[in-house]
């Protein structure tokens, strides 16, 4: 029986996608469920399965622009049976083999014929660099981000503010209960979840920052769902993290590790990364000390967290040195004021630098807080 691999249905803005790789070999008896393709949109790089077993016949070419519904290959199940069966390599005996060392030009030349013989008697050194370039094409991913990221400075009006934050508090909290904490949820006390926490309750304060312009209307969603971007094989990719106003510490840490792993596997899927009412990104992982994150579209605001640095400080009239974070937040100014960007990253840094008391009024004691 032959069955046909068409291109799977991505969602209703997708209509094209292009084959960016075969992941098996025209001809080849691949098996369900295995991963055969991998298919390029301009939101993510997603993968193709097979959908039963048997010899697969490429339709489409690498490279190739294809429709939804559109023919990628066929799967010729009766062909199961012809799998050829592995065997071991032969083993090989190499004879050795005497080759008789060459004769030195001198011994079979005069010296001056020998000098004659040879074009240049003195090496050239091969040059120790390149001038070569490689050329590759974009990705419709990298296309469309591109067009994304232009159209954003082009229309909106970006403004970013900057804060500092005292990460002394988190840093106590990681050393005296990351274990414990892992030992009950299977994951260690990360910084993310801090922030998304404080965040979900910052914009409690001010909502704005999780509002969108939708043609002439301000959309102001009552929930919090918080793009988180991650780095996958491919590139960043922005997995979103639904109702995350409504989750403990510890489901925001399980869901983050859920969603990196899936990441790095090439597994998120399009309806991970839809939606979305306000961005955090870590450029601190990579060794950013600071930077203007670009605010992802539709959404009016991104927060930015950078590398962790001691350095000195003013605390109460004395110098101490404390390990702080540059943290930065880009918004759109036709929506955000001035004074709510700076509230809000105000509301941020106080209470990721004093969580229990900011978090819960200071009502509930730190084990509480992290569920152990």
């Amino acid at each position: 029986m032959i069955i046909e691999v068409k291109v799977p249905d991505q969602g209703e803005s997708i209509t094209q996608v292009v084959l960016s790789g075969w992941l098996v070999e025209d001809g080849q008896i691949v098996e369900k469920d295995e991963e055969i393709a991998e298919i390029d949109s301009d939101k993510a790089i997603l993968t193709i399965y097979a959908t039963e077993n048997g010899k697969i016949t490429f339709i489409a070419s690498q490279g190739d622009t294809l429709s939804i519904g559109d023919l990628v290959c066929s799967i010729d199940t009766t062909a199961v049976a012809e799998k050829p069966v592995e065997k071991p390599l032969p083993i090989v005996v190499k004879e050795e083999v005497v080759v008789e060392k060459p004769k030195v030009l001198e011994e079979v030349l005069p010296v001056k014929e020998a000098v004659k013989a040879s074009p240049s008697p003195v090496k050239t050194k091969k040059p120790d660099f390149s001038r070569e370039v490689s050329r590759q094409k974009m990705t419709m991913l990298r296309t469309k981000l591109s067009e994304r990221l232009v159209a954003v400075k082009n229309q909106t009006a970006m403004l970013t503010t900057f804060n500092e934050i005292n990460m002394s508090a988190l840093l106590a909290i990681k050393k005296q209960y990351n274990d414990s904490f892992k030992e009950k949820y299977g994951v260690g006390i990360g910084f993310m979840s801090f922030f998304t926490k404080a965040v979900t309750e910052a914009l409690r304060f001010y909502p704005n920052v999780n509002a969108m312009i939708e043609k002439d209307e301000i959309i102001t969603p009552e929930y919090a769902d918080i793009s988180i971007a991650v780095s996958g094989p491919k590139g960043l990719i922005v997995p979103v993290i639904r109702n995350a106003e409504s989750l403990s510490l510890a489901e925001i840490e399980i869901k983050i590790k859920e969603l990196a792993a899936k990441a790095k596997d090439n597994k998120i899927t399009l309806e991970e990364m839809e939606g979305g009412t306000f961005t955090i990104t870590n450029g601190g992982v990579f060794g950013s000390m600071m930077s203007t994150p670009i605010i992802n579209p539709p959404q009016s605001a991104i927060l930015g967290m950078h590398n962790i640095i001691e350095r000195p400080v003013a605390i109460n009239g004395e110098v101490k040195i404390q390990p702080m974070m540059y943290i930065a937040l880009s918004y759109d100014h036709r929506v955000i004021d001035g004074r709510e960007s700076v509230g809000f990253l105000i509301k941020v840094k106080e209470m990721i630098e004093n969580p229990v008391k900011m978090l819960f009024k200071g009502n509930e004691p730190l084990k509480e807080l992290l569920g152990i």
